[in-house]
């Protein structure tokens, strides 16, 4: 296995930092924003485009691959990197966070995009879940055919194995920002057994990222934090319920952060614009979500902050507005990705008011970029010790 890490700035007005994750199939310059490819795809997109984006790096689903087509099928195909032909560094997801999604949370109705954070938010009724955790793991029944099966920590690391990925997450479980702190508790002490048998069963060949939960609760983060830093894990991640506001988000990484040593730090399912800057000023170095694409489907559209966005969001426009109908300028005057350098909002709102297919990719190309662009200047700004300022001017 090659797997290495390396610090090269800190900022000096906080704990933003610049690395470099070195892989046997590529360096990853971080911070990061890693573009997830759910089934072996970042919908709307193929390999070629992250190519062309410049995309170090990419996250799959375990969860997902396991059921279709398959993790052996794909360890035969080459793994997911030979799967979907991106000789790129690749990372998998240990199928925790399903436990969650298809368990408590679709009974708490909680979701990690539009409302993790349920504070402000309308209750809605329970669905019925999918997936039940015991002490021994997760049994499931399956989204697609209901057949029901079953994964532990020894199966994850297998299928993990298998997806051949660089770097991979331990299996644990995700809480919801609605379980009380006894349930929290013993979600975490499972968290804590899983960790150390997905060490045991991990390829070595892999790189393992710890997993630190303990929901909102400041003593059992901190404890989480403590176990998961003590243990040999080649990074580590911070999962789980991140309480029921982006204030309770900021507070819990800045319990964590101060105790984990130099090795890389992800934050799982967290992509929003002020998320990106608050948490690479707390010292996150990679985040994944599939937010980019998703709302891009949805004619949400980023722009810059100097640009003008809508008066609810000065980071998206929303390409179906009819004050686009006949607007010849590209989504974002001072973006340079393909979509903008060719087409008009104008021909864009067209594209998806019919419905037309060739909308989602392009659409999906510029969100991507856009993304991309900006943990790069986020990276620049470090190098160059302004990234307050950069901050200062996206959110203010």
């Amino acid at each position: 296995m090659t797997f290495e890490f390396k610090i090269i700035k800190n900022d000096l007005r906080s704990r933003a930092r610049t690395g470099l994750i070195k892989t046997s199939h590529g360096n990853i310059q971080t911070p990061y924003f890693v573009p997830v490819a759910t089934s072996a795809t970042v919908r709307a997109l193929d390999s070629q485009d992250l190519e062309d984006l410049g995309a170090q790096c990419t996250l799959a689903n375990t969860y997902h691959l396991h059921l279709r087509p398959g993790d052996k099928l794909i360890q035969r195909m080459g793994g997911v990197r030979g799967f979907m032909d991106f000789d790129k560094p690749i990372f998998t997801d240990s199928g925790g966070f399903q436990a969650f999604s298809l368990g408590y949370g679709r009974e708490h109705n909680i979701n990690k995009l539009g409302n993790i954070f349920p504070e402000g938010k309308k209750t809605k009724e329970a669905e019925e879940k999918f997936a039940f955790v015991d002490d021994d793991g997760v049994k499931f029944v399956s989204i697609y055919d209901g057949i029901k099966h079953f994964m532990s920590p020894k199966d994850s690391m297998e299928i993990q194995s298998n997806l051949g990925a660089d770097i991979i997450m331990a299996f644990d479980e995700c809480t919801s920002p609605l379980h009380d702190y006894d349930y929290t508790k013993k979600a975490l002490e499972r968290t804590h057994r899983w960790a150390k048998q997905s060490l045991e069963y991990k390829d070595p060949k892999q790189a393992l990222y710890g997993i630190i939960q303990g929901g909102w609760f400041k003593d059992l983060r901190l404890l989480s934090a403590e176990f998961i830093n003590s243990l040999s894990f080649e990074g580590i991640a911070i999962g789980g319920s991140l309480g029921k506001s982006k204030k309770d988000m900021h507070k819990i990484l800045d319990w964590v952060i101060p105790l984990l040593d130099k090795r890389p730090r992800h934050l799982l399912g967290i992509g929003d614009i002020d998320d990106i800057f608050e948490c690479v000023e707390r010292g996150i170095d990679t985040f994944d979500c599939v937010q980019p694409t998703r709302i891009a489907r949805r004619a949400s559209l980023y722009i810059r902050p100097e640009s003008g966005g809508c008066p609810k969001n000065k980071f998206r426009i929303n390409i179906k507005a009819a004050a686009n109908k006949e607007d010849q300028n590209p989504i974002d005057q001072n973006c340079d990705c393909p979509t903008c350098r060719r087409y008009s909002r104008a021909y864009l709102r067209h594209l998806y008011i019919v419905n037309e297919l060739t909308y989602f990719r392009i659409a999906s190309i510029h969100n991507m970029h856009y993304m991309l662009r900006l943990m790069s200047d986020i990276r620049k700004s470090i190098m160059n010790n302004t990234f307050s300022e950069l901050k200062k001017k996206w959110l203010d």
